[in-house]
């Protein structure tokens, strides 16, 4: 039996979720970004958690370190690492060649330092804009394009992500190419995506539910990484951008939306 429960974009509401699945006393919790990790954690020091797309879960207390967590908390960790950011500013760069300037649209809290490690080594530079709520897209689209900027890297996340579609449009109506780390934007409108796996990410962490119910202990479950990458190219969106896909990034991509 599976009790499903869901903030709907509203995050305040994730400490009152986490305390109810507490009270059902389920038998394990699996949850996705670090804002809802972070709520299941407060929730419960006992009831096992697994974790899907956790960010840097050792540098925000999660669990003592990837070897051997140490806690009720195990799973899955992605960290944007300056590598992968390289990757998607090189292929903004491979479709807008004399791309300078790159918008950067997400939440900062903890600040984009990978990013902006990748983007000197390209010479691009990067102007953000810190997103608090949907009210603030339109704006910060509008911000970036007075900057001139020349595409945008949306940094992903629980808000941009419940509001991909709407990112996407905004995207297409000030005319920005747009890449992030997630295959859900591209199919929601974005020009691409270079980043994990998100359905085999969940899959292993079914994994981990069934071990953790099969008796083993999450304090000696290893993290794991990403296994599969892949590269996502919305052609549909690439026509109305006015712009012609290099045949180079046609060959590589792992998905092409018609």
């Amino acid at each position: 039996m599976f009790e499903r429960r869901y903030a709907d974009g509203r995050l305040e509401r994730l400490p009152d979720l986490a305390a109810e699945l507490v009270r059902l006393r389920v038998d394990v919790i699996v949850t996705g970004t670090n804002i809802q990790i972070a709520a299941a954690q407060r929730a419960t020091a006992t009831i096992p958690i697994v974790m899907v797309i956790a960010v840097d879960p050792v540098g925000a207390g999660f669990i003592a370190s990837l070897a051997r967590p140490g806690g009720n908390i195990t799973g899955l960790s992605f960290d944007a690492t300056r590598e992968i950011y390289g990757k998607n500013l090189a292929l903004l760069k491979e479709m807008v060649p004399k791309l300078s300037r790159v918008g950067v649209l997400g939440q900062a809290q903890g600040g984009f330092a990978e990013l902006e490690a990748a983007a000197r080594q390209l010479n691009v530079a990067l102007e953000v804009v810190d997103i608090r709520s949907p009210d603030d897209f339109e704006g910060g689209f509008a911000a970036m394009a007075g900057k001139r900027v020349g595409a945008v890297l949306v940094a992903g996340g629980p808000l941009t992500y419940m509001r991909r579609q709407q990112i996407a449009d905004f995207a297409l109506k000030y005319h920005l190419p747009a890449i992030t780390l997630v295959k859900e934007y591209a199919q929601a409108g974005l020009l691409m995506s270079y980043g994990p796996n998100l359905p085999d990410m969940y899959r292993r962490a079914a994994s981990y539910v069934a071990k953790i119910l099969g008796g083993a202990k999450p304090a000696e479950l290893p993290v794991e990484q990403p296994a599969k990458f892949e590269l996502v190219i919305n052609l549909k969106t690439a026509k109305a951008l006015g712009l012609t896909i290099p045949q180079s990034l046609l060959l590589r991509a792992d998905d092409v939306i018609q």
